[in-house]
């Protein structure tokens, strides 16, 4: 930059002010701005003029709760020499509360030590909009609906030794269908997770043969008439996932029998460790899929040959798996049908 601050470079200028909804500032003292953007006037209601001569107005525009949080971050930025990233509020003069996603940058010099700070401010309030309202829906499909459909299935459950002939069959069907709306609760719930998250989850370590013990035992109530096998002995180890390692294989196996073609459909799971990965192997004897689908089949909405459900299961498995750091692949079984492999990491914890 030959010493001069990147702020007063007429380009970089003229770039950082036709931005929207993004603040952009440069400072070499504390003091003083070198440049603020136009946007930092959509943001916190004052005049990027005003603010550039007075940094206590950017400060003092922060809300009270997430002032020390913000001062903070930019005093480790010049203590550590590093750059933070951190969400907090701004309060417009006007009373508006904005949430931005703020980022602070060091430049270093020849010697380096700082030779200015960039700061990168991005309004993210209508993003909290939308996560706030999905909070909301979540809490619905958690509580309410599930509550609801609970009932619902208790009186069923009630009624099947009182019926028979074709009140029977009739019982038989609404049960099904209340299976469903559980069901579709549990995996919009886990789409709202996904969303929320933006696939950046807090990971623990999780029993694997524990949580496929579980979706097996209910998956096998669910579907009487297939058949759950385990292949071999399942590894005794954890791997690096959280409260959603579960739906991931709820949905392999759900997909493996709402899609097979035969009058039993038999669905066998088999796991291994090489190294630092763990991978489980779901196959089926359906149908198979074409290697033309197969790039297509996560894709959010898609839905398998004849599928009457919403397309959502398998791009949740990519997506939760993917925030694990691994990898859902799909190909040709030994004899026939598909075999979903799930890669994971193993823990270390």
């Amino acid at each position: 930059m030959n010493g001069v601050s990147l702020g007063r470079h007429p380009d970089f200028r003229t770039l950082m002010d036709h931005l929207d909804g993004v603040a952009i500032w440069t400072a070499s003292t504390p003091e003083k701005f070198e440049y603020i953007s136009a946007g930092f006037e959509d943001i916190w209601g004052i005049p990027a003029e005003a603010a550039e001569n007075d940094v206590s107005l950017m400060i003092d525009g922060v809300h009270p709760d997430d002032r020390d949080e913000v001062v903070a971050s930019m005093t480790r930025t010049g203590e550590e020499l590093s750059a933070d990233s951190f969400e907090h509020r701004v309060v417009c003069p006007d009373g508006t509360v904005r949430w931005v996603h703020a980022r602070v940058v060091p430049i270093r010099d020849e010697h380096g030590g700082i030779a200015e700070v960039v700061g990168i401010t991005t309004d993210i309030t209508e993003q909290k909009r939308r996560e706030q309202e999905l909070e909301v829906l979540n809490r619905i499909l958690r509580h309410d609906v599930r509550n609801d459909v609970n009932v619902i299935t208790g009186w069923l459950t009630t009624l099947e030794g009182a019926v028979d002939g074709a009140d029977a069959d009739a019982l038989a069907r609404i049960q099904a269908a209340s299976r469903h709306v559980v069901e579709l609760t549990d995996l919009a719930r886990e789409y709202v997770d996904v969303v929320v998250s933006e696939g950046e989850f807090d990971l623990e370590p999780v029993d694997l043969v524990a949580t496929l013990e579980t979706e097996l035992a209910v998956r096998r109530r669910t579907y009487p008439d297939a058949e759950f096998r385990v292949v071999g002995d399942l590894p005794r180890v954890e791997v690096e996932a959280n409260e959603l390692l579960g739906s991931v294989f709820r949905n392999l196996l759900t997909n493996a029998v709402q899609h097979n073609d035969k009058p039993t459909p038999v669905v066998e799971v088999s796991a291994g460790v090489d190294g630092d990965t763990v991978r489980v192997s779901v196959a089926d004897n359906g149908p198979g899929i074409p290697p033309a689908q197969r790039d297509r089949l996560f894709g959010e909405g898609e839905r398998g040959l004849d599928s009457t459900g919403t397309g959502m299961g398998l791009y949740l498995c990519r997506e939760i798996v993917a925030g694990y750091g691994g990898e859902v692949g799909v190909g040709d079984g030994d004899e026939a049908g598909a075999v979903f492999t799930v890669e994971l990491k193993r823990s270390v914890a």
